[in-house]
């Protein structure tokens, strides 16, 4: 895929449960750096790429002569007094308020939740992967992306400053929400304090936040910016959608892949996932984080190393000019094709109650549903209105297992 500004080029349809997103920048599967430096090999090709790349240096030239004439600026406007006392003043002791090695806000946060914070290795077909996680509680579960362990079933883990490696057993994925659940020998994390998650509905944009993760093989990094948008939309390892992404500008790149975003208390308000890369190869300030009341919604299932199965309506819709979500293109044999909805003809307006007044309407309709659910669908069509009952399905492994009309 060429890079462009776009994913998606022109106005893309829009799926229900299985929709395609929205025109948005070209996303590159930010953190498993498979191609970073190291014995990470290369992803297979996907829709969106791993973003891989070299560690680059900036040169900061430019900056140290900026910082050399201002100091000899400084001294050069003291140098008159200095000579009255007969010498140079020695420069002031500055104390700083908080523990030692955190004399910022930035500094707490990381000095508080640094150490729940452990790098990811793995082992899987098509060579190994590596990223970042994070302890959730007191009995080993840690957190990290899907797309980080992929199908493997094991892992090793380090945490903070320790150099040792701990196997960890991975409990359960959800490539859907892009998130894995993994779990070590809570004897070698005691004393740990495990990170708390936020309440997502608490977030706003402007909110300051903390990344900590092993960018390209950088352990223990700690990077700063903040809350730059809200309710955005990526697209999941297996193609679908995932709602309710959060935007920020801190610096995450490949290795950040599972890392905890954090608020400025130390909560976690995200899982840091994916980058915007608009053709480049690094972070170009726009990063997107799963959010902490996604994971909150699968935590548990995945600890207990459930499946977890989400409803499937089987459309393709787009925005109608009146409202509501015109259909587009229905999935042979799904649930909405044998219900008897027509690509084309038909604009859901409403669903179970609820009014339906474009795709995303749509999509939080059917998100809270199980398989097997029936609902009642409004659709216009000539002009009319009409019911139509569908039996939702079970929402297939991956988008691209759907055949096309």
């Amino acid at each position: 895929m060429t890079p462009s500004s776009n994913l998606w080029a022109g106005d893309a349809a829009r799926r229900e449960g299985d929709s395609r997103p929205r025109p948005q920048p070209t996303r590159r599967r930010e953190p498993s750096p498979a191609e970073a430096p190291g014995p990470a090999a290369p992803e297979a090709a996907s829709p969106v790429s791993w973003l891989s790349g070299r560690r680059r240096l900036i040169s900061l030239g430019a900056v140290a002569g900026l910082a050399l004439a201002a100091f000899a600026t400084g001294l050069a406007a003291g140098g008159s007094e200095g000579e009255r006392a007969g010498g140079p003043a020695p420069a002031p002791v500055v104390s700083l308020p908080g523990p030692p090695g955190a004399n910022t806000d930035v500094g707490r946060v990381y000095a508080a939740a640094g150490p729940a914070v452990a790098s990811v290795q793995v082992s899987r077909a098509g060579g190994a992967a590596s990223g970042t996680g994070f302890l959730v509680d007191g009995e080993g579960t840690l957190v990290t992306n899907a797309h980080v362990v992929g199908e493997a079933r094991d892992a090793r883990v380090r945490f903070g400053d320790d150099t040792r490696e701990l196997d960890a057993e991975v409990l359960g994925t959800d490539p859907s929400s892009d998130l894995a659940v993994l779990e070590v020998d809570p004897a070698a994390v005691a004393g740990v304090s495990p990170l708390g998650l936020a309440d997502s509905a608490d977030v706003r944009v402007g909110d300051a936040v903390v990344a900590i993760g092993n960018p390209l093989g950088l352990d223990q990094t700690a990077t700063a910016g903040i809350v730059s948008g809200l309710e955005r939309e990526i697209e999941a390892p297996n193609g679908f959608q995932i709602d309710e992404v959060i935007q920020t500008d801190a610096p995450i790149n490949p290795g950040n892949s599972g890392g905890p975003l954090l608020s400025g208390r130390g909560e976690v308000i995200g899982v840091n996932s994916q980058i915007a890369t608009a053709g480049a190869q690094g972070n170009i300030g726009i990063g997107f984080a799963v959010s902490a009341d996604t994971l909150r919604s699968v935590l548990p299932r995945l600890k207990a190393g459930d499946t977890i199965e989400r409803a499937y309506f089987g459309v393709t819709t787009s925005d109608a000019p009146g409202g509501g979500a015109a259909v587009a293109g229905v999935a042979p044999a799904g649930p909405a094709e044998r219900a008897g909805i027509r690509p084309g003809e038909d604009t859901i307006v409403g669903l179970d109650g609820r009014t339906v007044r474009g795709p995303d309407d749509l999509l939080a309709a059917i998100e809270p549903l199980e398989p097997g659910d029936r609902v009642s669908v409004i659709v216009e069509r000539d002009g009319r209105r009409r019911t139509i009952s569908v039996r939702l399905g079970e929402r297939p492994n991956s988008l691209l297992s759907i055949p096309g009309p």
